[in-house]
């Protein structure tokens, strides 16, 4: 009941969402499904307005009208289009926990955020300088990543993977970002993480 409580406030805390739905067309004009604003959004159409009725499925559509397309130079562009749309979402920028003389710095994402944090805490406690940051954001990421990658000599990734984002981050940045990857079907463990950021360490 608290919970239930603590959800509904909220919910009634967060702003309104304006929904310009396409109106019905005049004039002899065509609705056009596939036409985007500024932002690369379409029009929204109520399902059964007249006159508003478009194609839906898997199968690609043609730029503006919505018509199904088989056409290579289209399929390439609104894959360009689809990629954009997403590029063009704001993230909040990632926060560093910095302490000064860091050499290190400690990424996450996902639930290895809880093992990172008490990795770190325990090698602070340890008398050692590290970093530490954890990324929510992943398509896109967050704007200044590159710039706080590029801050530390070097950066340690741990994943429950097998190093899928360290590829990524290497690949984008160009950065040595070193992997720290267990697929054990357990989770990381703080004593382990603390071992790998010493072994990182002058």
């Amino acid at each position: 009941m608290i919970y239930r409580a603590s959800l509904s406030m909220v919910l009634l805390s967060l702003a309104g969402i304006a929904s310009a739905f396409a109106q019905e067309p005049s004039n002899g004009h065509a609705f056009m499904p596939y036409a985007r604003n500024e932002d690369g959004a379409r029009p929204w159409a109520i399902p059964g307005t007249r006159g508003l009725t478009h194609r839906i499925g898997g199968l690609e559509k043609q730029d503006v009208t919505g018509e199904i397309s088989y056409d290579p130079a289209n399929h390439a562009r609104m894959t360009a289009l689809r990629a954009a749309k997403v590029a063009g979402i704001g993230v909040p920028d990632v926060e560093v926990d910095h302490e000064d003389g860091a050499e290190l710095l400690v990424i996450g994402w996902g639930s290895s955020e809880g093992a990172i944090r008490a990795g770190v805490r325990r090698v602070r406690q340890g008398g050692r300088k590290v970093a530490r940051a954890h990324l929510h954001h992943l398509n896109p990421l967050p704007a200044n990543l590159g710039e706080v990658l590029r801050a530390y000599p070097r950066v340690l990734l741990p994943e429950m993977n097998s190093g899928q984002l360290t590829r990524v981050l290497r690949a984008e940045y160009l950065v040595d970002v070193e992997g720290y990857s267990r697929v054990e079907g357990r989770p990381l463990f703080a004593a382990e993480i603390e071992k790998a950021i010493l072994e990182r360490l002058p």
